[in-house]
């Protein structure tokens, strides 16, 4: 009896360590679905390194009908990957979202348009159709517009705004003299299209003067008060930024092991390393902390939307934190 007890109090004793060893679960939200613009945190999981700091990552595909900000705010996820645009449009209408991170250094947006449609400058956009993606997309778009002084409401000193779908159809078939288009994705899909960078002219948002961050990790102000959170958003950011600059250094390994979790199949291996090639771009120059410069000409450019900005109000030093960054990288 004594042994039995004996042996069922190492059982308790080992139970209870490893409890106390269990991973701590954190459930990522991402803005679109699986390809190489998510390959840092898809590096991360294969590699080991989220594991490395005692954490089981949950990563959760965007899509057409995913606002992360909603998800968020549901309770859906405990880290969200959205623009700063509309996070911070978010955070004004009251979800108080926080940026922890910022992978990303640069803009990778653009307009493209076709040449036959008589375009060559931002002054030959009053009269046409251009393609704009919502869901929060549009603000930099909008932002743009009001500062060079061009109505979106139609008319031949305005423009038609078509609600772009997440696809290039609109220039391909001259619906639209322009569309949306990231420089690692639907760029390339134009191109594949048959169109040549010949039959093009491309505005980068960031030469317009009206670059905004995209894919910043962003959490709920409130959630950043509890220790706990806090120490997990500090090990998942490290483990982030590792996923990060593995993937910088080795492009077409990470896109394989992006499609190795696209259950979906979409993804071919031409596009995903083609597409890693010009995310390296991005985010290259990053450690993963925010640049409260970038920050405030992203604010800046948001405010400036003439009597329709995109938000009203500075949101302050409030938006973002060094903390989780601090703790992580230092």
């Amino acid at each position: 009896m004594k042994r039995l007890a004996a042996t069922l109090g190492m059982a308790i004793i080992g139970f209870w360590g490893t409890l106390s060893q269990a991973a701590d679960d954190v459930t990522l939200q991402l803005k679109w679905v699986t390809q190489a613009q998510f390959a840092g945190y898809y590096v991360a999981f294969d590699k080991g390194f989220y594991e490395e700091e005692g954490l089981n990552v949950t990563i959760k595909p965007g899509g057409p009908d995913i606002a992360p900000a909603q998800v968020l705010a549901g309770g859906g996820a405990d880290v969200v990957l959205d623009w700063m645009p509309s996070a911070l449009a978010s955070r004004e209408k009251g979800l108080p979202l926080v940026n922890i991170a910022q992978p990303f250094k640069s803009s990778g947006m653009m307009l493209t348009c076709r040449k036959d449609a008589g375009i060559s400058s931002p002054d030959d956009f009053r009269g046409k159709t251009l393609g704009v993606w919502f869901f929060g997309n549009e603000y930099p778009f909008l932002s743009w517009m009001s500062q060079l002084g061009i109505q979106t409401d139609g008319g031949q000193d305005g423009i038609t705004v078509l609600k772009q779908g997440f696809n290039v159809d609109p220039i391909l078939n001259k619906q639209a003299a322009c569309v949306s288009t990231m420089t690692y994705n639907e760029y390339w899909q134009i191109i594949d299209a048959g169109l040549t960078p010949d039959d093009l002219v491309v505005f980068k948002y960031e030469e317009q003067g009206v670059a905004t961050l995209e894919d910043g990790m962003y959490v709920h102000e409130e959630k950043l008060k509890d220790p706990e959170f806090a120490d997990k958003m500090v090990r998942f950011v490290r483990a982030s930024m590792k996923g990060w600059k593995w993937a910088e250094e080795n492009p077409d390994q990470a896109a394989l092991i992006v499609l190795d979790n696209d259950e979906t199949g979409a993804q071919t291996e031409k596009h995903q390393k083609r597409m890693m090639g010009e995310i390296a771009k991005l985010t290259a120059g990053s450690n993963g902390s925010l640049d409260p410069a970038d920050f405030e000409r992203t604010v800046q450019s948001l405010l400036s939307g003439g009597s329709d900005p995109v938000i009203t109000a500075h949101p302050g030093d409030a938006a973002w934190t060094h903390e989780i960054t601090d703790a992580a990288l230092n």
